[in-house]
């Protein structure tokens, strides 16, 4: 038996084949994962993937010792005339300011704080007298000798004297906060370690690092004391006083 093919339909199962043959081509080379499809498909995994983060805050605390007491002192006068009154205010100060000064206090370090003058009535609403305050602080630098700087101020001014109240201050903490800083550095990085192992991961490198803001330190007040006239100098105990630091951190994982 003969057969015979007409070349229109040749040329269609050729066309026909080839595109079959191509196909499966395809289809095993993706399968079998070919070199260029293969890292194609990892690197947009890659970029797919987000990138984890850990972010913590560290804080560290240091102690130091005060090294200056800020002295607050008024003196009071009374009199039936509001000049008498004021003239005995401005000589008792003017006494209270030279005791300080010949005890050591720079006079740069003494400073007029308040001024107050007010009539006195009675029970008929009538001025009796008229009263007078006047107010200074002194900033005192060195506390071994705080205490009888106190003592003096008092005895020279007298009965009129009030002491309002005294605070110590820590004025050199620039090496205190640096200490403080590098054990909060430490402290957020100890907890971000442990976020990580928590998680089963890795602890990647530092991506920011902010100081929180924290208030500035302020003399610690002891309030009033109690005026007196003895020679004795004011016992001064400093104490402690705390610097903290904290810092926010954040690692990449």
């Amino acid at each position: 038996m003969t057969i015979s093919t007409s070349p229109r339909y040749l040329a269609a199962a050729t066309g026909v084949a080839a595109a079959a043959l191509l196909i499966g081509a395809f289809v095993v080379g993706t399968q079998e994962g070919g070199p260029g499809t293969s890292a194609a498909s990892a690197a947009t995994l890659a970029a797919a993937a987000p990138s984890g983060r850990i972010t913590v805050t560290g804080s560290g605390t240091v102690t130091g010792v005060p090294n200056q007491l800020i002295l607050s002192m008024s003196v009071q006068t009374s009199s039936y005339d509001v000049t008498s009154a004021l003239d005995q205010a401005n000589q008792d100060v003017r006494e209270v300011s030279t005791a300080l000064r010949h005890r050591g206090v720079a006079a740069r370090d003494i400073q007029t704080s308040d001024l107050n003058i007010s009539p006195n009535y009675n029970n008929n609403g009538m001025v009796t007298s008229y009263g007078v305050s006047e107010s200074l602080t002194a900033t005192l630098d060195d506390l071994t000798a705080a205490g009888a700087q106190i003592g003096a101020a008092v005895r020279a001014g007298g009965n009129a004297v009030t002491v309002d109240g005294v605070a110590l201050n820590l004025t050199s903490t620039s090496p205190l906060m640096a200490a403080a800083r590098a054990r909060a550095v430490a402290n957020a990085h100890a907890q971000a370690e442990q976020f990580a192992r928590a998680l089963g991961e890795a602890l990647g490198p530092v991506i920011s690092v902010i100081s929180v803001q924290q208030p500035e330190t302020a003399p610690v007040p002891f309030g009033a004391l109690n005026a007196t006239n003895g020679k004795a100098a004011v016992p001064i105990f400093p104490g402690s006083q705390q610097v903290s630091v904290s810092v926010t951190v954040v690692y990449a994982t």
